[in-house]
């Protein structure tokens, strides 16, 4: 449904709306799962890297493990920046294909590596996997889930992240057991877990369209109605009752092959200097926090509080389950409540509960139990205020320049190079999303 306007290139879509409209049905499902297991393998990685089963082979100090998960954040932002200018070229689909495919190389060649150097190219090369996945499918989760759902489910999958994690400290907790598995075979066999899981979801993916929003913004105006038919019908198989679209709800879109990036700094810190300087404090500080704990966490339990690699799954179980649970039951609250009171609530519990810990640390009056409920408690709300930061980054800038911010939002990233989702990539200025 399209009708050309007095304006050259531009036409009037009911694409937005008429994905907007429809009722969640096992095809939203099925996008969650599919594209949302980004969170579950980046959160798995990172895991098996904090829990550094490798550096008792290697003979890697405490800074050479940290270098090592920089190295992987590189990786991270690198593909990020990369993939994510390749994705509104191409588009959402091929990219979410070949991304996935990098970081299987990446994750399971570091499980065979002969040396340290081989270890740390290879953690670069899965960190440009998760980066480019991330800018592809942050953008397409964006795009086909309806907007009265997308807060919520943002900020849902963000937080399965954390169930990557804690399947990453339950394997290793029998990957790291010396009395299952030698030193030099252990960790190695955790690295293959996330190819295997990816692996699996190739599969799915496949039956993923490719965005409509995207085909429309390039210019393919019936490809984009033709997908919307497809999902309808879908849709409508699985049982979902789709209400007439509202005609009035048509949007003028340009069509655009690329956005420069001069444009992007422009509406940054020309246009909205405020909103990008609130976007960038929020991901600098969840960064910090997360970077500063997530990294440092085994280290603490094994250095501070005596315990081996493989008791440090058992502590880090709880914690992990803690950061996936907050988005879960506080994620609907941003719907419900608004953005600006919860990203407020979240922040300050977080840091008051973790103020008080690093007071009760500093007097020596935690145990390695009470320091991870502490860690718990803290992150139940830190994790749910840190998912809405890419939330709301997402939100408060002009939808055309939507494609380019999963991008500079992954210069911040949450424990593992975690860029936001990001909406349509090149929407007319005349379209605007609306500030939280």
């Amino acid at each position: 449904m399209t009708s050309t306007t007095d304006n050259p290139g531009k036409v009037m879509s009911l694409v937005p709306a008429r994905m907007d409209r429809l009722p969640w049905t096992r095809f939203h499902w099925s996008i969650i799962v599919g594209l949302g297991i980004s969170w579950v393998l980046d959160g798995l990685e990172i895991q098996i890297v904090a829990s550094n089963g490798f550096s008792e082979e290697f003979h890697m100090s405490s800074g050479q493990v940290g270098a090592l998960g920089t190295t992987y954040l590189v990786g991270q932002v690198v593909g990020a920046l990369v993939f994510g200018r390749l994705s509104d070229k191409l588009g959402r689909r091929k990219l979410f294909i070949l991304t996935l495919i990098i970081y299987l190389v990446g994750s399971g060649l570091a499980g065979l590596s002969p040396a340290v150097w081989f270890l740390f190219a290879m953690r670069f090369v899965a960190g440009l996997g998760i980066g480019g996945e991330y800018a592809a499918i942050n953008s397409a989760i964006d795009e086909l889930i309806p907007a009265k759902y997308r807060g919520r489910v943002d900020i849902a999958i963000n937080g399965t992240y954390w169930g990557g994690a804690a399947l990453g400290a339950a394997t290793n907790f029998f990957f790291l057991n010396h009395d299952i598995f030698a030193v030099n075979v252990g960790w190695r066999l955790a690295f293959f877990i996330g190819p295997v899981l990816g692996i699996l979801i190739i599969f799915l993916r496949r039956n993923i369209p490719e965005s409509p929003r995207w085909l429309m913004t390039h210019g393919r105006q019936k490809e984009a109605e033709a997908t919307v038919d497809d999902i309808e019908g879908r849709v409508t198989r699985e049982g979902g009752v789709i209400e007439p679209v509202d005609e009035r709800l048509a949007m003028e879109v340009k069509a655009t092959d690329s956005i420069p990036f001069r444009t992007i700094l422009h509406v940054l810190f020309r246009q909205y200097p405020k909103r990008t300087l609130v976007g960038a404090t929020m991901m600098i500080t969840q960064s910090f926090l997360y970077n500063a704990i997530f990294f440092t966490y085994a280290l603490v339990l094994t250095n501070f509080y005596h315990l081996n690699s493989s008791n440090v799954q058992f502590y880090f179980f709880p914690f992990a389950i803690g950061n996936l649970v907050g988005p879960l039951v506080l994620g609907p609250l941003f719907d419900s409540i608004g953005r600006r009171k919860m990203i407020f609530s979240t922040y300050v519990i977080a840091g008051v509960v973790l103020a008080v810990s690093a007071a009760l640390f500093s007097a020596d009056l935690l145990t390695a139990t009470t320091q991870t409920i502490f860690w718990c408690v803290a992150f139940f709300f830190a994790s749910a205020g840190a998912s809405s930061a890419y939330l709301t980054v997402s939100e408060i800038f002009p939808s055309r320049s939507g494609a380019r911010r999963s991008r500079t939002s992954s210069l911040w990233p949450r424990s593992s190079a975690r860029s936001h989702r990001s909406s349509t990539a090149s929407w007319s200025a005349t379209a605007p999303t609306a500030a939280p």
